[in-house]
């Protein structure tokens, strides 16, 4: 072998390596799997980017919205699949006060904020600390510490979620984030967009779905909250009894894109049901977090996705469980700042069932 040839060798696996690590950290794509039900994890923005599992007739499906490779993932802007933090959804002027100082974040929608800034927790490398592919407990544990200052944020955070497969279909979701040394606000969710009648299935607008919630937190011309919780009442965001997704979508400018204050005051609260009458796929979901935010991808136009499907505007919907939205400008919403040495949790747990 030349030596020519050997750098030429030595440059592609190099250039390789760096297509895959961020400063050194691997990044690599973990599945758990029970049976007949996987899921397929990225360390990079702690995404979930495939769930596998049956429909009526026994026909395996991946029911996310998402890319073939992971060099995709970091050149998009839709948060396919990933974990979102410190700060989920959008936090307006880019700023807030806490304890008499204002700290300036760096805006990445307009003049404002939103799910955490532009690197936020989405656009990072998570370290591995631990993984059990499959067994009686399949489960993968990344973690992420958070500096002081990252993204205009106060004090160093260690950030961790957990996602574990349960008997039958089930999907556990386990975020946890530790303040290290000041008072922040920390509110994490993730962002898988589902299609539980298939990811390359058309879109979502037949699929039935409820909330349980009775009130929404409106919003301004920007999409940042007004401090109002408002009632879904006689209007299109009432899904408080079962309806399809575009029975009243028109109503609506481009599509649905709200905060639902979750009715329950239970711990582990009911969130939403979506149902698919063609797949007969059930998925039932319930968390600790007193809000969803409900989204249609509307937004999602012309991108080439898996399998070069190419997604469209209302070809998937995100149930985003969090803490209010802007909670730091709202001193009338519940507080999500975390005190040093105190650890936020937020559990979410997905069932997935067949209705034939």
């Amino acid at each position: 072998m030349s030596s020519k040839v050997s750098v030429l060798i030595c440059f592609f696996i190099l250039h390789l390596w760096a297509a895959t690590s961020v400063r050194g950290r691997k990044i690599g794509i973990y599945e758990i799997k029970k049976g007949d039900f996987s899921v397929k994890i990225t360390n990079y923005g702690a995404r979930i980017i495939s769930v596998l599992l049956p429909d009526k007739h026994g026909k395996i499906g991946d029911v996310v919205s998402g890319y073939d490779a992971i060099e995709e993932y970091k050149n998009d802007t839709r948060y396919f699949g990933a974990l979102l933090g410190r700060v989920v959804n959008r936090i307006g002027g880019a700023q807030f006060t806490l304890n008499g100082t204002l700290y300036k974040l760096i805006p990445n929608e307009g003049n404002n904020t939103i799910h955490g800034g532009p690197k936020g927790f989405s656009y990072v490398v998570w370290k591995v600390s631990k993984y059990v592919q499959d067994g009686p407990c399949p489960c993968i544990t990344l973690t992420y510490h958070s500096a002081d200052g990252e993204e205009g944020f106060p004090g160093d955070v260690l950030a961790s979620v957990t996602f574990a497969l349960k008997d039958p279909y089930k999907l556990s979701v386990v975020f946890r984030a530790k303040a290290l040394n000041k008072a922040t606000p920390i509110n994490l969710s993730h962002h898988p967009y589902w299609n539980i009648g298939g990811h390359n299935s058309g879109d979502v607008l037949s699929q039935v779905v409820q909330i349980f919630a009775s009130n929404i937190t409106p919003v301004d011309e920007q999409l940042i909250p007004t401090g109002e919780i408002a009632p879904v009442k006689n209007t299109p965001y009432d899904f408080l009894k079962p309806r399809k997704v575009g029975s009243r979508i028109d109503k609506i400018d481009r599509g649905y894109d709200r905060n639902y204050v979750l009715d329950s005051n239970e711990k582990m609260k009911p969130v939403a049901i979506v149902y698919d009458k063609k797949s007969g796929r059930v998925m039932d979901i319930k968390a600790t977090a007193p809000c969803v935010h409900f989204y249609t991808a509307n937004w999602v136009i012309d991108v080439k996705g898996k399998g070069g499907y190419v997604y469209q505007p209302h070809s998937s919907l995100s149930l985003e469980t969090q803490g209010y939205p802007d909670a730091v400008n709202h001193p009338n919403f519940p507080s999500t700042i975390v005190n040093p040495g105190k650890t936020y949790t937020h559990s979410v747990l997905y069932t997935f069932s067949i209705k034939k």
